[in-house]
């Protein structure tokens, strides 16, 4: 076979067709990318140099209202929502610490939010960032995830106690968050129509251990509007991204029959995500992104062990010899040895040859 670009190779993944090598991506903590420039030097472009495929991200400009004063160390967005960069001995993360709704008991209280609007963005913009980024790569943006900003405007606990303590209030603040989503995706579709590859329709429906909420919660609240989401997507030949951690088996054949597309990341230690039976179920219909054990075998393995994992996912997840992009199962941590990461590239590009 020819050899494909970044662009041709991932996109024939997606779509389960033949590749020349199993493509890649790579997610990772701002602390991993400071190691790996200090191992390849700032004049090195590092994803050129570890084969990686990756996508390429566009963003509308924001031009809403001034975002509020926040404290040190701390940072807020357009939901007004507040995270404080808080350090541990592992790394760094970004700590939501304010949640703008979480005292809300009403609709009169969702009355007085400020609630996105679309018209807080420029779109004009986007359509050059997309014919750029698609002479060499797959061209992806958006993000929709209702029960994500359900949790993050209300808090996780309040939020998963919602839908059973007052299901119109939890209607209302589902739809909400759903209807900014909805037309700020519609218009940058509008503005770069034929030149999106790719979108996230998502959610982290699974704990590391099973479901975070039932099947009758996330069919009440949740599923009309990742259907309304996907819909949006495919109506402009968009193909849907789907990232959900840990045990989110249960939810994957009512989203495979939504129309999902891509299915990350693959958390396979979880109960029900055993790779083989993953690829041979819904191989037919989906394209597998991720996998690469990120919890124990990349910080804590040897370099042989993380070359055996590689060729696992491979062997599994790409078992037809397509229809997957080798990435690890979430951001790889600052635990993780510089040389886990060159060995996972590294047996990727050699196992992923493709005849």
């Amino acid at each position: 076979m020819d050899a494909m670009n970044h662009r041709e190779r991932v996109l024939a993944a997606i779509n389960r067709q033949p590749v020349d090598r199993i493509p890649t991506d790579i997610w990772a903590t701002p602390e991993v990318w400071q190691m790996l420039r200090a191992h390849f030097g700032e004049e090195v472009d590092i994803r050129e140099a570890l084969h990686i495929d990756g996508v390429k991200g566009i963003a509308p400009i924001y031009i809403g209202p001034a975002l509020p004063a926040v404290g040190e160390n701390e940072t807020v967005n357009y939901w007004g929502m507040v995270r404080r960069h808080t350090q541990y001995d592992t790394g760094a993360y970004d700590e939501l610490v304010h949640c703008p709704l979480a005292f809300a008991e009403t609709i009169d209280d969702l009355d007085r939010y400020a609630w996105p609007s679309a018209d807080w963005f420029d779109y004009s913009a986007m359509r050059a960032q997309a014919e750029a980024a698609r002479q060499t790569h797959v061209v992806e943006f958006g993000y929709m995830a209702p029960f994500y900003y359900h949790n993050l405007l209300r808090g996780l606990e309040r939020s998963l106690m919602d839908p059973l303590l007052d299901p119109e209030f939890t209607h209302e603040v589902v739809r909400r968050i759903s209807d900014f989503f909805y037309e700020h995706h519609r218009r940058a579709f509008i503005a770069c129509e034929g030149l999106i590859d790719i979108a996230q329709v998502t959610d982290d429906l699974g704990s590391q251990h099973g479901p975070l909420i039932s099947m009758q919660v996330y069919e009440t609240f949740y599923a009309p509007q990742h259907q309304r989401f996907i819909d949006l997507c495919h109506e402009f030949g968009i193909k849907v991204f789907h990232h959900d951690d840990g045990a989110c088996r249960a939810f994957i054949p009512r989203l495979v029959e939504m129309g999902i597309d891509i299915l990350n990341p693959i958390q396979w230690k979880c109960p029900g995500m055993d790779r083989a039976e993953l690829k041979a179920e819904f191989g037919d219909r989906l394209c597998f992104h991720g996998g690469v054990d990120n919890q124990e075998i990349l910080p804590f393995g040897s370099p042989e062990e993380v070359r055996a994992e590689v060729r696992a996912c491979i062997d599994t997840l790409a078992a037809d010899g397509t229809g997957y992009i080798v990435a690890p199962c979430h951001n790889i941590q600052p635990v993780t040895p510089v040389e886990n990461i060159l060995v996972l590239y590294d047996e990727a590009w050699r196992y992923g040859q493709r005849e």
